[in-house]
């Protein structure tokens, strides 16, 4: 095992007394290959270009000397630390810090970043990283060969978004640019960058918040809000009880993306968007797509309303994790499923109609649950009956995917 591992953060500037001293000593220098070219490397220690963290953390396990880890900017803030420090390798670890890419970004485009949020994308994380921009109003995107800036306008297509891109922070070639998100595929970036992602109204907090990312506090208490709170009476299917075990069922959360067709007021996609997922809300009615909108703005979130009819005009929507069928019956369902969506959620007013929908589910392989639901509104002052309402609630689970 190494006799010292130490990790140095490097973000462009000359390196502090600490590093140079680490650095000095070692006997091995892992990093990539503009780390591995700093005058301050020993001329005689083994080098390690960096590519897979893992195999790099077993050589250094195995190494006879002192180690040195360089990496871009805070290497404790999603950096080689955290694999570093993984049981496996039985490694101790040195830190000595930098200024983090992500805040270097900010800082160049003279932004706060307390309220951003700050993801990671790489081919695998591509997807889920875009559907954080799609529903939050600032997003810092760490990229990566493959899931950079091009693929993130790609794959945001309807939506937009203006992007910051920072490519190689502290370097001589250090460049920021500032375009819309429809046009970064037309450009060929360099690696290593970050992108900041803006989108939609952007408020400061007063005195500043008290929270990193979404305060929680700017939004109203409480889930399945009544009619008063979207403007009035909800659709058909729109019930606060009903919405509320539709979420359940659902677990909308961040990274997700939610269909919610028919949405009617857009009571369900605001509160599936409270959760932290981007929402695409269908609906074939003009007006209803007004709605959402409005209630989506009442309640200060981000989605993405399309007017038209399912299931023709889902053909062309970026695939869903779970969605919510609030209008179209067992034919939009049967589309939906088509798309293998890991969750569907939907309601019929007939038993007749919950089989034919259950039956669809089944087939294509989905676990299926349906539960009669029935609530009665009363009224507290003479606890008589307002208001009846029965639905059959369904839902349908893919067994192969996880909850």
């Amino acid at each position: 095992m190494a006799d010292r591992v130490t990790v140095i953060g490097w973000d462009g500037s000359p390196l502090t007394a600490a590093a140079r001293s680490a650095l000095g000593a070692a006997t091995l220098v892992a990093g990539a290959a503009h780390h591995l070219t700093l005058a301050e490397v020993p001329p005689a220690a083994e080098r390690i270009r960096l590519g897979s963290v893992a195999l790099a953390a077993r050589r250094i396990a195995a190494h006879r000397g002192t180690a040195v880890v360089l990496a871009d900017g805070d290497p404790g803030f999603f950096g080689v630390v955290r694999t570093l420090r993984a049981p496996e390798f039985g490694l101790e670890v040195e830190v000595v810090p930098a200024v983090s890419s992500v805040a270097t970004a900010f800082a160049r485009a003279g932004m706060p970043w307390d309220d951003a949020q700050v993801v990671v994308a790489h081919r695998r994380t591509l997807r889920r990283a875009v559907n954080v921009c799609r529903a939050h109003t600032k997003v810092a995107v760490l990229t990566s060969p493959g899931a950079g800036p091009a693929e993130l306008g790609l794959l945001l297509e309807g939506v937009h978004r203006t992007f910051v891109i920072c490519e190689e922070l502290g370097t001589e070639r250090e460049q920021v640019t500032v375009l819309t998100s429809d046009k970064a595929a037309d450009h060929t970036w360099r690696d290593p960058n970050v992108v900041i992602v803006i989108g939609g109204p952007v408020t400061a907090v007063e005195g500043g918040g008290w929270i990193a990312g979404r305060e929680p506090g700017a939004e109203p208490r409480g889930w399945a809000l009544p009619a008063e709170a979207y403007g009035g009476a909800l659709g058909e299917g729109e019930t606060d009880l009903l919405r509320a075990a539709q979420l359940a069922r659902l677990g909308p959360r961040a990274g997700d993306l939610v269909w919610d067709i028919g949405s009617g007021s857009g009571a369900f996609a605001a509160e599936a968007a409270r959760c932290g997922a981007a929402v695409i809300a269908v609906d074939r009615d003009q007006d209803a797509c007004g709605r959402t909108t409005v209630s989506a703005r009442r309640f200060g979130v981000q989605l993405q309303v399309v007017h038209g009819a399912a299931p023709h005009i889902l053909e062309n929507l970026p695939e869903p994790d779970v969605v919510r069928v609030g209008g179209g019956g067992a034919a939009v369902v049967s589309a939906v499923a088509d798309r293998r969506p890991q969750g569907i959620v939907t309601h019929a007013a007939t038993r007749d109609a919950a089989e034919l929908i259950g039956r669809g589910l089944t087939e294509h392989g989905y676990l299926v649950e349906c539960a009669l639901l029935q609530s009665v509104e009363l009224d507290t002052r003479a606890w008589t009956e307002k208001e009846r309402s029965v639905a059959f609630l369904l839902s349908g689970r893919l067994p192969d995917r996880s909850p």
